[in-house]
């Protein structure tokens, strides 16, 4: 079986090389779509091996995929856009799986690197080149509508999905988060189609988390709970309107909606790695209301879900600071650092508790590298941080 990987990008110059040289010995071509670079996009591709092509950008990036697809001569398409790697460790179960006659879809897990609370994904990006797969939606491009009508024409295919990661987002890394630009057009676009699809369950979630995200709060509870009323919903997209109704409303301070919320999200039927982000809002819900012991098995059941989750460390390291376990939230915000060495909240959460346990030296250290980070990405912070530790007598203003 030959795979073709098939990407579309613009003005990726800096991104793109990585995400090419991630599959240069794994797939038999390269196919990547240019949408109207002004860098070197195109020749940095054609320099790592792709065949180049063109395609005017239209504001539809499913037009742009399916434009994409009609060069693949593989009978297996990869789908990675430009900040995306694939993980070499998922190559032979990759190889493999692509060997099975009755599959056509195989959704992969996708890293979500910096995102904070929810940080695995489920994508259908590995896919059989067959006609009647294509994409659909203007700005979720996805092939998972298309699949559906198939499979009542044809229901001996089959769907299935890699548990280990096999690819890795930069998308939410420092500096690579979406500006107020690309919110406005991701908004304009979903709207247009809701017009035309008015109780689709996922472009209800989409959009409506993204009213969350600029604080439209009202309109974005509204279309979740439009999405929870659909005939039929997708396990996945059921997940995200509950997790993200039970943000909704945790930032409403309505902490007995939000915990409801996020007890059905973690309790569906889904690959354990989506419910990270559930389970750990639902530990924060559970300690504001003060359910400590609840809190507590939230955190523990995430970790246990993803021993390298370093959110998971810091969050069950400030439960027990709050209970008074000083020592063992320690250890607890030391290994979220091993796991993150750039997690200022942990840095300064280490801070506070080798403080509280007479460490002073230990604790200045901490502090230290608190503000460094902070200095990175949260200025304020750094410099409410030293302000403080002034105040206190710990140490001079040139910190």
């Amino acid at each position: 079986m030959k795979l073709s990987l098939c990407a579309i990008a613009k003005n990726e110059s800096t991104s793109l090389p990585n995400c090419l040289k991630s599959v240069q010995n794994v797939v038999d071509e390269i196919i990547v779509l240019d949408t109207g670079s002004t860098d070197k996009t195109p020749e940095i591709a054609k320099d790592l091996g792709a065949e180049v092509y063109h395609f005017q950008w239209c504001n539809d990036f499913s037009a742009a995929r399916n434009e994409a697809l009609k060069y693949v001569q593989g009978d297996w398409v990869l789908v990675l856009d430009a900040d995306e790697v694939l993980k070499p460790e998922i190559v032979p179960q990759l190889k493999q799986v692509i060997q099975q006659p009755h599959l056509l879809v195989v959704n992969l897990v996708r890293e979500e690197v910096g995102a904070k609370q929810a940080p695995y994904s489920l994508v259908s990006r590995l896919f059989r080149k067959h006609p009647e797969v294509y994409f659909s939606r203007p700005y979720h491009a996805m092939i998972d509508d298309s699949v559906s009508l198939l499979l009542e024409k044809e229901p001996q295919w089959q769907i299935a999905s890699l548990s280990d990661v096999a690819i890795l987002h930069y998308g939410y890394e420092p500096g690579a988060i979406a500006s107020r630009h690309k919110f406005q057009t991701a908004k304009t676009t979903m709207e247009a189609y809701l017009k035309q699809h008015p109780n689709d369950p996922y472009v209800c979630n989409k959009l409506g988390a993204l009213y969350l995200e600029i604080g439209e709060k009202s309109k974005g509870i509204e279309l979740l709970q439009r999405g929870l009323t659909a005939n039929s919903i997708d396990s996945a997209v059921l997940y995200e309107l509950h997790y993200h109704l039970g943000i909704a409303y945790e930032s409403l301070q309505q902490f007995n909606l939000a915990e409801s919320h996020y007890q059905t999200a973690t309790k569906l039927d889904i690959l354990p790695q989506l419910k990270l982000g559930a389970l750990i809002n639902l530990g924060n819900v559970l300690k504001a209301t003060n359910q400590l012991a609840a809190a507590q098995e939230a955190y523990i059941n995430a970790i246990a879900i993803d021993r390298n989750f370093a959110v998971g460390y810091y969050n069950l390291g400030m439960l027990l600071k709050q209970m008074g376990r000083f020592v063992d939230a320690i250890a607890l915000y030391q290994q979220a650092i091993k796991l993150n060495p750039n997690y200022a909240d942990a840095y300064q959460n280490l801070g506070v508790v080798f403080l509280k346990v007479g460490n002073v030296s230990e604790s200045l250290v901490a502090f230290q590298r608190a503000i460094e980070l902070h200095e990175i990405n949260n200025p304020r912070e750094a410099a409410r941080l030293r302000q403080g530790l002034t105040e206190m007598g710990l140490v001079t203003e040139d910190l």
